[in-house]
C-alpha cells in the first residue's frame, strides 16, 4: 500500500475513534467510504489509468477499504457495547432491597353502592331479586303498561337481539317475574345491569339501575315519601337532605313522582338534582303480576345507580368507573 493510502487509513482510524455515537460514527464512515468520500473519489480515478497501473492500484485500494471497514465494524461494536452497559447500569436492580409489597385489591365504587343499597333495603325487610338481562318484550315493555307506539320501544332507545328478544331497558322485569312467582305481601328491590343507545359523560350505553316495589293491602304515596326519602338520607348520610317528589308520568304507575334531592352544604348545595322516578302502581300492571287491583295497592320506585354513586363519592364523569384506571380505583380500597 502506498504511503497515500496509509495515511488515509491512519486519518479514518482517527475520526473513527473519536466518534462517540452511532451518528458521528456514520458521518465518519461517509468521509472515507461514502459516495463523496476519499477512498471512493480514489477508485472512481481507475479509469483513467492503463491495465496493469489498475489492476495494482484497484488491489491496494481494497486493501485500504478493507481495513477502513474492519475499523468500522469493530468501532460499531465497541459503541454498541458501551450503550448495553450504560443501559444495564441505568435499569440495574439491588437484590438486597426488599420485594416491593402486593397492593390490596378493593371492591368496585359500583359493587360498593349496591352492597350500600341493599343493605339500606334489606334492613327494613326489603328482599333482593335478580333476572335475565336478555329479556321479552313482554316483561320489559306489555306488562309494565307500555303503549305498543311508546318512544321508549324504538330502536333509538332499545338495543333489539334476535328472536324478538332485547337487552331489558330497565329492572322492572324483574319486578314482574318477582310478583307473579310470590304471593303478597311483595316487598323487593332488583338492582342489576340495564341498556340504552346512549352515551356521554352522564350517560352509558351499559348501566346500573336498582327499582323498588312493594305491594300490599293498604300502601299509599305517602308509604312511598316515607320509605325513599328514609333511604336517601341513609344513603347520604344526611339528616338535613331535602327531599322533594314532582308530579311527572310514567306509563307503569299512576299517580307519577319524579324524586330530586338538595344537599346543605358541600359543592352542590343549594342545587336540585334528579334521583329517581317513582309512583303508585298502575292497576293494568297490578294485573299483569296476576292481581287484583281492588284489593292489591303498591308502589314503585327506579334510581341510576351510577348516579347515587356519582354524587355520594363526587365523580363529575360518568366514564370513570368503566375505564379501569387504576388511580382512580384504588381511591376505594378497603
Amino acid at each position: 500500500m502506498d504511503s497515500t493510502l496509509s495515511d488515509l487509513v491512519a486519518q479514518a482510524r482517527v475520526a473513527l475513534a473519536e466518534s462517540a455515537d452511532t451518528t458521528s460514527l456514520a458521518n465518519a464512515k461517509a468521509r472515507f467510504l461514502g459516495r463523496d468520500g476519499s477512498l471512493t473519489a480514489r477508485m472512481k480515478a481507475l479509469g483513467s489509468l492503463s491495465g496493469e497501473q489498475k489492476a495494482a492500484a484497484g488491489r491496494e485500494l481494497n486493501v485500504a477499504k478493507q481495513a477502513i471497514e474492519a475499523l468500522v465494524n469493530a468501532r460499531e461494536a465497541e459503541i454498541a457495547r458501551a450503550q448495553l452497559e450504560a443501559r444495564l447500569a441505568q435499569e440495574s436492580v439491588d437484590v438486597t432491597l426488599p420485594g416491593r409489597g402486593l397492593g390490596a385489591g378493593g371492591l368496585h365504587p359500583i359493587t360498593l353502592t349496591i352492597a350500600r343499597i341493599e343493605a339500606i333495603f334489606h334492613s327494613i325487610g326489603f328482599d333482593v331479586a335478580d333476572g335475565p338481562e336478555i329479556e321479552e318484550d313482554f316483561y320489559n315493555f306489555t306488562a309494565l303498561n307500555t303503549p305498543e307506539n311508546h318512544p321508549a320501544r324504538s330502536m333509538h332507545d332499545t338495543f333489539y337481539v334476535e328472536g324478538g328478544l332485547l337487552l331489558r331497558t330497565h329492572t322492572s322485569p324483574v319486578q314482574v317475574r318477582y310478583a307473579r312467582m310470590h304471593p303478597p305481601p311483595i316487598r323487593v328491590i332488583a338492582p342489576g345491569k340495564t341498556y340504552r343507545v346512549d352515551s356521554d359523560a352522564t350517560h352509558s350505553p351499559m348501566f346500573h339501575q336498582f327499582e323498588g316495589l312493594w305491594i300490599d293491602e293498604d300502601i299509599s304515596f305517602a308509604d312511598l315519601k316515607s320509605v325513599y326519602s328514609d333511604f336517601l338520607r341513609r344513603f347520604f348520610e344526611s339528616d338535613s337532605l331535602d327531599v322533594r317528589f314532582r308530579p311527572s308520568y310514567f306509563p307503569f304507575t299512576e299517580p307519577s313522582a319524579e324524586i330530586d334531592i338538595r344537599f346543605p352544604d358541600g359543592p352542590l348545595a343549594g342545587r336540585w338534582l334528579e334521583v329517581s322516578g317513582s309512583g303508585q302502581v298502575h292497576p293494568n300492571v297490578v294485573r299483569n303480576f296476576g292481581l287484583d287491583p281492588e284489593r292489591w295497592v303498591g308502589f314503585a320506585f327506579g334510581s341510576g345507580i351510577e348516579r347515587l354513586a356519582m354524587l355520594r363519592y363526587g365523580i363529575g364523569d360518568l366514564r370513570l368507573f368503566y375505564e379501569n384506571d387504576l388511580r382512580f380505583l384504588q381511591q376505594f380500597n378497603r
